[in-house]
């Protein structure tokens, strides 16, 4: 853990807040300061905090407002509310909404120093983990799917809707986003689900492999076939077959599968049998298909039997809401496998995964904390167990950052320097903002109002 610890003051009484600042920053931490409930949601949004330390009434947004907004963003900040003896029944609300603790004014500065330094030790850890069991199980739904940010629980309210029917579905969506999981929970909570649920890559089979790996084949159908095999779709008759990576199949197999659609029967390799086959069909790609269809790669006829239903899988950075959850569940999993008894993560770590641009999606943050509980070495996974999602220090912003000094007058006004850059980022990027703000080492949310100011976007 670093030697010095940031701790946001929040208190609308300039006196106060001076006050705070010059007495808890002479037991060693570094202070930062706001003024109003909505300047800290903003901050720690922005920048990362170990501790926040605010008072309960102010002006514009009260302490209980921003604490709400806080723990939505980061449920690992520890909150430490400041309270007059009139409002204790406002602090134990506080309390119940996620604060760390509360203290009365005047401040007790024994006390004060006593909350913090057991914030620092990471004692309200062990609750916080209860309390992120509590949420997995809860949201622990179909298929082992965890997520119950506004993005994912649209999408599993549309695969609840579909899982019941008998349509072909294609399932959309960035590598790494879980595309496989959602298919077993379309079948599992089907009416095939007491069928087989068979799975196959169309991308890691070679072209004369795969009519046989889909459709069988009779023995001395090729060289090597010694015996009569039965494909996929037999093997998935009754069930549902998913077809990854649908994308990468050959055009000569796309003929061939479009007419098994369509007919609903199959031949084997080197056979003349007939043969009918009962299968939900459900087809999944990271790529474009209606981009490849253009390009002449893909059969539109089959996009349109495949495109019966299309459900898109948010990116883990459109559900950003669910990754303490993701982060404590594979936690859990990779302790148990590593024979580690690692509790939880310190705030900074969790800030850092919480502010990483996923490029990998859910694969990526799962690889990152096995590695994370491989190399830990305390009870908490700490930021430099993340090396790769330490944006804190700047280093994942600078690798492929744009050279900012070209075109730029020297005399240029500070805030046009910061516009040039931004836009220039936004154009290297090729206009995706998510990757423009991992670049610059903001959110996703500060990037989105600074272009609004710049009138890029509404």
């Amino acid at each position: 853990m670093k030697e010095k610890q940031t701790v946001l003051v929040v208190d609308d009484d300039n006196a106060h807040r001076t006050m705070l600042h010059t007495l808890v920053g002479g037991w060693g931490y570094e202070i930062r300061e706001a003024n109003d409930g909505s300047v800290a949601i903003e901050m720690i949004q922005d920048e990362p905090f170990d501790i926040v330390l605010m008072d309960i009434r102010m002006l514009k947004v009260s302490g209980i407002e921003a604490l709400e907004s806080i723990k939505r963003f980061n449920p690992l900040i520890p909150v430490i509310i400041m309270t007059a003896y009139s409002s204790v029944e406002t602090a134990v609300d506080a309390l119940k909404k996620g604060a760390y603790d509360y203290l009365t004014k005047p401040l007790d500065f024994n006390k004060l120093r006593h909350t913090l330094e057991k914030a620092v030790e990471h004692i309200r850890l062990s609750e916080e983990n209860r309390i992120l069991k509590e949420s997995l199980g809860k949201h622990f739904d179909k298929g082992n799917i965890i997520g119950q940010s506004p993005a994912m629980t649209r999408f599993m309210e549309t695969v609840n809707l579909v899982a019941p029917s008998e349509a072909t579905i294609l399932l959309t969506g960035e590598s790494g986003t879980g595309k496989e999981l959602i298919a077993g929970a379309l079948h599992f909570n089907s009416s095939r689900r007491e069928g087989p649920f068979i799975k196959i890559n169309c991308a890691a089979i070679t072209e004369t492999l795969l009519e046989s790996e889909l459709f069988g084949h009779e023995k001395g159908a090729f060289t090597g076939a010694d015996k009569r095999k039965d494909g996929r779709f037999l093997q998935a008759h009754k069930g549902s077959l998913l077809l990854d990576e649908v994308s990468e199949m050959p055009l000569t197999m796309q003929v061939k599968l479009l007419r098994v659609l369509q007919e609903r029967e199959i031949t084997r390799v080197g056979g003349d049998e007939v043969i009918e086959v009962d299968v939900r069909l459900i087809a999944a790609t990271n790529k474009n298909l209606q981009e490849l269809i253009k390009e002449g790669k893909f059969r539109e006829d089959l996009y349109y039997r495949l495109n019966v239903v299309t459900l898109e899988l948010p990116s883990l950075n459109e559900r950003v809401e669910d990754i303490p959850l993701l982060a404590q569940h594979f936690l859990e999993i990779f302790s148990k496998k590593n024979k580690k008894e690692i509790k939880g993560f310190t705030p900074r770590a969790m800030d850092n995964l919480i502010r990483y641009s996923w490029k990998g999606n859910v694969r990526e943050l799962m690889n990152v904390i096995e590695r994370g509980v491989v190399l830990g070495r305390s009870d908490y996974i700490e930021e430099h167990d993340l090396p790769i999602v330490n944006v804190a220090s700047g280093i994942d912003a600078v690798e492929s950052q744009p050279a900012i000094n070209d075109g730029m007058n020297f005399e240029m006004s500070l805030e046009d320097v910061e516009r040039k850059t931004i836009l220039q980022t936004l154009e290297s990027a090729g206009g995706n903002k998510s990757e423009t703000a991992r670049r610059l080492g903001i959110t996703r949310r500060t990037l989105h109002k600074k272009l609004k100011k710049y009138g890029v976007m509404p």
